[in-house]
Formats: C-alpha cells, structure tokens, sequence
C-alpha cells in the first residue's frame, strides 16, 4: 500500500516488491536536494526491510525525471549560494545512485519518458531498464555548461567504451529508445501502456529468483570496472564459497538433482 509523500517521491509496497515513484509530473519530476534526500531515505528503508526483495524506479505522468531543478538553479543563482545548493545537489544525487548501486535486492527503471541529467544516471545506476517508445536519454548537462555527475563518466564509458561516451558527451546526447534497445542502456522497450505492467512481472520474476546472488552479481560487476583479472578471480571464488553457507545454492543444487524448480524465496 502507499506511504507517505515524502518530497515529491512515494512507495508502494505490494507482494514483495516495492515500488519508488518520483512523483513531481508537473516538472517532469525534477530532482532538488530534498527530492534527493526523500529518495535516499526510502532507497535505504527498502534495502533493510525482509519482505522487499526486489524494487521498481519509475516516474509519475509522462517522465522519469528531468534532471536536476533547472528553476531552482536559478533561484539559486539570484541569491548568489550557488555552489552551495550544487554542493548539495551533486552530493545527494552520488549518495542515492549509491543507494542503488549497493542495494542488495535488484532494482528495475521503469522510463516512461525523459530521463535527462541526474535522471538518466539514476536509470543507469538500475539493474534492469524498460521503456516505451517515447524513452528518451538525454546527458542535458553540456546545454547548461555544466559537469555530467551521477556517475555518468562512470556509467557511459564502462557500457559503450570511450568512444562511446564522447559520441554522446561531445555530441547530441540524446538517444531514442530504439538507438537505447540497441546499446542496451534499455534492456526492453514495451508499448506505453505496458510499461508499469512489464515491470512489475520483470520485479516479480527477479523477487522469485536469488535475490542473495542477484546481490552478489551486483557487487562483483561492479568491482570488475577496476580490478585484474587475477583480483576478480578471486572475489568470485569468495563469493561463491560464502554462498555455499546461506539457503539458495543449496536450494538450486536439490532442485536441480531433484528435476524440480528451485524455491528461492521465503
């Protein structure tokens, strides 16, 4: 069921998913420090509740976000405090990409429509991105001539090389969702009145998978990005003898052994 709005971002939780929705449509779900904050807060009370074991990212109305709060900057701007509220802003946006990034469940971005900016590194911070086909990525932060942050010169260059990266930095930025699919910064593109309903069964078949190992395959893809081979060898022979101590790869190897689908969840 809903909770509570808290700055312009809400949860819902239902059958072991949890769904975040950026809840701000009359301005395409900008991001400011306090909707930040809101995010940040609900992204940690998911990771640490047992009956949440996978979670949806969407945005309300026809959006997923537009990046950071344009009309805020300037505000800002006019007070004269604006390094301070980018201070803020930048260190909110790494912390819940963060929040992200390390959340022990899967997260699955559910794009409406633009994600622009901050907007589109939370998406590529996800696990799994579904659009439709008015999904756009944009980078947004040469028009303003400012600095891509969120991870974004981590995200871009690791999932499309350098080259890559520069086509999209030093260029247009933009990609459609068709352009996206194929790069696979989407992982589906679905009709518009699907979106909710394909993310909801993709949640729904991860939550029913090995969410455990679902975390450790995060935290080891991650890590690949700045370790030897010899270093990542090594890592996926920890983690995998530490998954012999917990339920699921036992629960896999009877399952297999018994011709039966494995029981993941609890």
């Amino acid at each position: 069921m809903p909770t509570g709005d808290r700055q312009h971002v809400r949860v819902e939780r239902s059958s072991g998913i949890a769904t975040i929705t950026l809840d701000r449509p009359e301005r395409r779900n900008a991001l400011g420090p306090e909707e930040l904050r809101g995010l940040r807060a609900l992204l940690q009370a998911m990771a640490q509740e047992s009956t949440v074991r996978a979670l949806i990212l969407t945005g309300a109305g026809a959006a997923f976000s537009a990046g950071g709060d344009v009309a805020a900057m300037a505000e800002s701007l006019e007070r004269g405090d604006l390094q301070s509220m980018f201070h803020d802003l930048v260190g909110e946006q790494e912390r819940c990409v963060r929040e992200i990034v390390e959340m022990p469940k899967p997260v699955v971005a559910a794009l409406p429509g633009v994600a622009a900016g901050g907007g589109f590194s939370l998406a590529l911070a996800c696990d799994w991105r579904i659009g439709t086909p008015k999904t756009v990525l944009v980078t947004a932060f040469t028009a303003l001539g400012g600095i891509p942050d969120g991870g974004l010169t981590y995200f871009l260059p690791h999932y499309l090389g350098i080259g890559g990266a520069q086509e999209l930095l030093f260029g247009e930025g933009r990609l459609d969702a068709s352009r996206a699919r194929d790069l696979s910064l989407l992982h589906e593109v679905v009709p518009e009145g699907e979106l909710l309903e394909r993310a909801r069964a993709r949640a729904e078949q991860l939550a029913r998978g090995p969410v455990g190992a679902y975390a450790g395959i995060k935290r080891l893809l991650v890590s690949s990005f700045g370790n030897s081979l010899e270093t990542q060898l090594a890592l996926e022979r920890r983690a995998m003898v530490e998954a012999t101590r917990g339920s699921e790869l036992p629960e896999g190897i009877r399952a297999f052994r018994e011709k039966r689908l494995p029981r993941f969840g609890p």
